[in-house]
């Protein structure tokens, strides 16, 4: 990993608009800081009209472009080579603290890696690969995934997480949005993002804090108010993206979060018969109302689902079925001061 120092050089440019994401699972119910990081490339707030300039800047090698999805990410491009990568901004004083994750963790093929480590006067410019989209979005693109296809990527999603509990890692964020794609057929996947991570001391994995978004949360988080188990509540939202990827929608479902909590605390779902009885099984083994009785991360590597024989025409998305409204993942736009006090 390279870190060195470079003072940014500003361009004028003319930006285009910023993409809103708009999904539930984009909700969180422990509130951010609301303090937003521009690397001099304007106004705090980058305009949303094409006509409306902003600066560009020239980091070390690099040219950081227009926002991604807020002030901390830029699409940004190789001087030289014009590789596209992605850049994410942190208060200098702070970098360290935000990137300890990545710090603690030996090299993984499904994990996101840095790249190289600008630092500026006041702010750090950290670079990643590009990626091809995210498994939210293919989900909801494709309304869900036949299960060959799934299980080549659901165990690459279940590789990153083990080798996170593996090394002293707490996700607590975990969801689809997160695992982004590493090259453009859509076939190898990674965790794009380490930043939510609890780095764990010693062996005991229990948590106090509620950390999350509503469509994935475990019950015991909703119905604590002491500790409960972080890799257990990891392995509970690999159950909802497992149940998410093969039935097209969330396992507990409802656009008010009251209503939401209360499913998701009963532990009550279905599963559609169209699913093998396999999948029903790891499902099952993963979406259990008591911690205890889940399997963990590496024991799920384990089950017999990922060695099985799929039959069905091919490889892709979805089912050929008419689709209705309950059978998509949701685009519902939710107020996360609702969720907790």
């Amino acid at each position: 990993m390279n870190i060195r120092r470079s003072n940014p050089v500003h361009l004028t440019r003319y930006g285009r608009p910023r993409r809103k994401a708009q999904d539930l699972e984009e909700s969180s119910y422990l509130s951010e800081s609301a303090q937003s990081f521009s690397p001099n490339l304007g106004s705090p707030s980058p305009p949303e009209t094409p006509s409306s300039p902003h600066s560009v800047s020239c980091i070390g090698k690099y040219l950081l472009l227009e926002p991604l999805d807020g002030d901390r990410a830029f699409r940004a491009a190789h001087l030289h080579s014009g590789e596209e990568l992605v850049c994410k901004v942190f208060d200098i004083a702070r970098y360290r603290e935000s990137l300890a994750a990545y710090f603690c963790l030996s090299a993984h093929k499904n994990l996101n890696q840095i790249m190289e480590i600008i630092l500026g006067d006041t702010l750090a410019y950290v670079f990643f690969e590009k990626s091809h989209g995210d498994m939210h979005s293919f989900v909801r693109t494709c309304k869900r995934l036949r299960e060959d296809e799934a299980a080549r990527l659901f165990y690459q999603i279940v590789s990153a997480v083990a080798h996170c509990h593996d090394n002293g890692l707490v996700l607590r964020d975990l969801k689809l949005r997160k695992f982004v794609f590493t090259n453009e057929d859509r076939s190898l996947i990674k965790l794009e993002s380490l930043e939510d991570a609890y780095i764990l001391k010693g062996d005991d994995d229990f948590l106090s804090d509620k950390h999350g978004c509503p469509a994935y949360v475990s019950p015991e988080i909703l119905n604590m108010s002491g500790r409960y188990s972080g890799k257990a509540a990891d392995v509970w939202s690999l159950g909802v993206m497992l149940y998410t990827i093969l039935v097209g929608r969330y396992p507990f479902h409802d656009i008010e979060p009251s209503s939401l909590f209360s499913k998701i605390r009963r532990g009550k779902f279905s599963i559609p018969d169209t699913l093998t009885p396999r999948a029903k099984c790891l499902i099952r083994s993963m979406l259990r109302r008591e911690p205890v009785e889940r399997l963990t991360s590496r024991e799920i590597l384990d089950h017999p689902w990922f060695s099985g024989e799929f039959h069905g025409p091919g490889l892709g998305c979805g089912t050929g079925e008419k689709d209705v409204s309950d059978q998509v993942v949701p685009d519902v736009n939710m107020e996360e001061e609702k969720f907790f006090n």
